[in-house]
């Protein structure tokens, strides 16, 4: 057998289980990993700014494609501690990330060494293993062991620990006859999904709810042959979103109490059976249970066993894996269909796509500044049906959400669960690494763009050009919003006067200055039939210098987004609402 440090096993391992991409900063304590990269080559790192940013640029790479796992490097102490962030929204959304940070010595990790903190007992709730390596034999099946756990029943983060003087220890490993230990995911039998077509055949009125799970397990155009089979519409969850075209005719719209359809709301409550596969009942797309379940018949499909029951009693439960419960639930439907044994759904579904068609939101303004509607409605003209949207948390989500068309699986890619600001810059650097040629577009408000600027730096040192759409309000709009129920106003406005940019008119930060301070392009926005042609300029000047580009656009400062504190039959409709085609004319023309 070959003899190799356990650094350059894990590397060669790392190889073996199909990591090609690496996003982190070195450091003393983690220096022997990289001097192993270094030596036996065949990945590629990029450098990040902030070890923050290398969790999220990991979570993005993995979010962009079937199959990825992102990776994570940093060194010990504050390295660890800053990817924390990083697993939480991880974990929360069921993506799997490896994060690998270094570690003082084994004899001085009780010795409060320096930048030696127990970052495994910090990450433990965090991830499905968090494991610092005592032993430099047992490397080799922590990582495997690590991959296994990422990939198998509900996916996750995973956290290695390693000690420097484990890493830099001589071990004998064959790396020639190391295999990837096998996947476990759990799978309906034909008796479940048999039953819960006979509990679907008995509504009148039923729906798909279609969660992240779909995407995770690579299930969309089984969900869609599914849905089609037995006519009947779908939901797609917010992670869910992109497993049906938004324009396909069962699409049923999204539901909830901020990302969220008018006519999907509508369609929702006019239900009776709703079968859930891979979603969790968020909060946010429930709100109020009694609402959200009165009347209905509910079935839930999800690859943990600890979701079933977890929000609310379905009337039946079966634990799968999405992708597996679909395979079986199209075949049983082709058998039911072949028999003549299905109903008929076309009136239900034909009078989901009036409501579709009907209860929308207007995004035709022309005011100056600019209202945020008329921004998505540009950016659903301007971009293609393969483009990849990124964004996480705030007004702009909320009503990109609401106003952009998604029509593909992994298309709109969204930190759902924990929505850490300064989340978007990072993963979408995450997202065109994994798709270098496709087009992403990522969506922020002033304040998450801010968090994390700095990563800009990576996309131009590294040549990974994406547009960044910043919509800029100088206020945290959310918090804003939500403190009008203490009549207050306060610590969320964003405005100065910027004495190096009076151009910005008291918005304060130049981010256009920044940007190009830190080698990418930007564009700035203060008419809305301007916005077309800056989009069409984003797309050359990414093309031609391979970097980041960001359009910003001056918003008004104040708008209030649709949305409710309570039920679904509660939104706030706080802006106008379509009243004829030409009010809404991006959602008619990429919908219906």
């Amino acid at each position: 057998m070959a003899r190799m440090t356990a650094a350059q096993a894990a590397v060669e391992i790392l190889k073996k289980e199909g990591i090609t991409h690496l996003f982190g900063l070195p450091g003393a304590a983690i220096n022997p990993f990289y001097s192993a990269m270094r030596t036996n080559g065949g990945l590629t790192h990029i450098l990040a700014r902030h070890v923050e940013g290398a969790s999220h640029m990991a979570e993005g790479y993995t979010r962009a494609k079937a199959g990825n796992i992102g990776v994570c490097i940093g060194t010990s102490g504050p390295a660890g501690t800053d990817m924390i962030t990083g697993l939480y929204s991880a974990s929360a959304d069921s993506i799997p990330i490896l994060c690998i940070t270094g570690q003082a010595p084994v004899a001085k990790l009780h010795k409060e060494d320096f930048q030696a903190v127990d970052i495994t007992s910090i990450a433990k709730p965090l991830t499905k293993m968090a494991m610092t390596v005592l032993e430099p034999a047992q490397v080799p099946g922590a990582f495997q062991q690590a991959f296994h756990l990422m990939r198998s029943g509900r996916p996750g983060p995973v956290l290695i620990d390693l000690p420097i003087d484990v890493q830099l220890a001589e071990i004998e490993f064959d790396i020639d006859t190391y295999q990837p230990l096998p996947v476990y995911k759990p799978s309906a039998s034909r008796a479940q999904i048999e039953k819960a077509l006979d509990l679907l055949a008995a509504s009148q009125r039923p729906l798909i709810v279609a969660g992240g799970g779909v995407i995770n397990a690579d299930a969309a155009e089984l969900l869609v042959e599914f849905a089609e089979l037995t006519g009947v519409p779908v939901v797609p969850t917010l992670m869910g979103w992109g497993s049906i075209p938004d324009d396909h005719e069962l699409t049923a719209g999204m539901v909830g109490l901020q990302t969220s359809h008018r006519y999907g709301n509508a369609t929702l409550l006019e239900s009776d059976f709703v079968l859930g596969i891979g979603n969790r009942w968020a909060n946010r797309h429930t709100g109020d249970l009694g609402v959200y379940t009165e009347g209905r018949t509910f079935v839930h499909v999800d690859i943990e066993p600890t979701q079933i029951g977890r929000v609310f009693a379905p009337d039946y439960g079966i634990v799968s894996d999405a992708k597996a419960a679909l395979e079986l639930f199209v075949e049983v439907a082709r058998e039911r269909k072949a028999a003549g044994a299905l109903a008929d759904r076309s009136a239900w579904a034909d009078s989901c796509q009036v409501r579709k068609g009907e209860l929308l939101r207007k995004t035709d303004f022309d005011n100056i500044p600019v209202k945020p509607q008329r921004v998505y409605q540009e950016m659903n003209l301007a971009f293609g049906r393969d483009t990849r949207y990124v964004t996480t948390i705030g007004l702009s989500q909320i009503q990109a959400a609401q106003m952009l068309h998604v029509y593909g699986p992994r298309n709109w890619i969204n930190a759902g669960q924990a929505g850490p600001l300064g989340w978007t810059l990072p993963a979408a650097l995450g997202v065109a690494t994994a798709d270098p040629e496709g087009q992403v577009v990522a969506l922020s408000g002033d304040y998450d763009f801010q968090f994390m600027i700095e990563e800009l730096a990576v996309g131009a040192q590294f040549n990974i050009p994406y547009i960044h759409v910043v919509v800029n309000n100088a206020y945290l709009g959310l918090i804003r919003q939500a403190q009008r129920a203490f009549d207050m106003d306060y610590h969320v406005q964003l405005s100065f006067e910027n004495v190096n940019a009076p151009e910005v008119n008291g918005y304060g930060v130049d981010h256009v200055k920044v940007a190009e301070g830190l080698g990418c392009k930007a564009v700035r926005v203060f008419d809305p039939n301007e916005l077309g042609a800056a989009f069409e300029q984003a797309k050359k000047l990414a093309a031609e210098f391979r970097v980041p580009v960001v359009v910003e656009v001056i918003l008004e400062r104040v708008t209030n987004v649709s949305m409710s504190g309570a039920g679904i039959d509660a939104v706030n409709e706080w802006e106008p609402v379509a009243a004829q085609a030409s009010d809404a004319p991006s959602a008619i023309r990429n919908t219906l």
